[in-house]
């Protein structure tokens, strides 16, 4: 498919590698040994130029944790300034107050992952003590201000208080919130090699992630399926450029074509659940599935 055929409209910007939690089932296996990688501002800011140039309507930036990126206000704010709307998936465990001004300002919308109801559950999947108290005060206090949040709520452990956690959720005036398990990238593979078959295959349709590195990837997951690098090369040159054209085709032989959208709702907020999931997943929403025993990465920056 053309770049004239598929527009590109979303793309996650990952600027760092750095996390000050370290979940099992990261993944981008980011962790508090991350860098911010070899992507300066300016590297950034360009790249965010050439997506608005390209058409693109929003950005998503991701981590790692995002906000220990020292310079997300900026980056933040020059998106914003270049029409782009603004999404940060964040553990909301390190929110500064000018961070929050920021969010007012650009109308930034935020998501978030959460785990159990209960401080000792969630903060054994984190493995950062304190991080289910600090997570759902800065929820509380993101929807005090205004700011849309959606949570995605992850099974990790067998028995976990999934429906609890949706719960307590809502009950916090979160609207929106959705669930996934385990697919076989970073430290949820146990070491696995990434294949194209745990994919939703719904990848680099109208949507990219961009790493640290300057990487380009059809999705977050996809990492594995490099389609170039915007340090070397304009990004509307690697879009719909041959390498984009050879991994689109690998993807397409393992899930067939004609997919339109991405799964689950914690990834893009303008797309909803697909069907049938991919194998690993089995089911998209936590509040429904019976007996989950499988891990979750999607919706989890830590």
């Amino acid at each position: 498919m053309s770049a004239a055929q598929n527009s590109l409209k979303f793309a996650w910007l990952e600027v760092t590698e750095l996390c000050n939690e370290f979940c099992d089932h990261c993944y981008a296996d980011s962790s508090p040994k991350g860098t911010h990688g070899a992507m300066t501002v300016q590297d950034w800011t360009r790249t965010i130029d050439q997506l608005a140039a390209m058409g693109a309507e929003d950005v998503q930036f991701i981590g790692g944790e995002p906000t220990l990126y020292p310079h997300l206000r900026e980056l933040i704010t020059h998106a914003h300034g270049a029409g782009l709307s603004v999404e940060v998936f964040s553990n909301l465990t390190h929110i500064r107050d000018r961070l929050w001004e920021t969010f007012k300002a650009c109308g930034v919308k935020l998501a978030t992952s959460y785990y159990s109801d209960t401080a000792t559950e969630h903060d054994q999947v984190t493995r950062l003590r304190g991080s289910h108290k600090r997570t759902r005060a800065n929820v509380a206090k993101a929807l005090s201000l205004g700011i849309p949040l959606r949570g995605g709520v992850v099974a990790v452990t067998q028995g976990q208080r999934v429906h609890e956690a949706a719960g307590d959720l809502a009950a916090l005036g979160v609207e929106t919130v959705g669930g996934d398990r385990t697919r076989a990238f970073g430290r949820a593979s146990n070491g696995a090699m990434p294949t194209i078959a745990d994919l939703c295959g719904h990848c680099a349709h109208e949507k990219c992630a961009i790493g640290p590195s300057g990487d380009v990837w059809p999705c977050v997951l996809g990492r594995f399926l490099t389609i170039g690098n915007v340090l070397r090369a304009p990004l509307a040159e690697i879009w719909g450029g041959e390498q984009m054209a050879t991994v689109a085709a690998e993807i397409a032989a393992v899930h067939g074509e004609g997919a339109q959208s991405c799964t689950p709702p914690q990834f893009l907020p303008m797309c909803g659940p697909c069907g049938p999931c991919v194998p690993s997943v089995g089911h998209c929403d936590p509040r429904e599935a019976d007996g989950m025993t499988e891990t979750a990465t999607i919706g989890a920056p830590a």
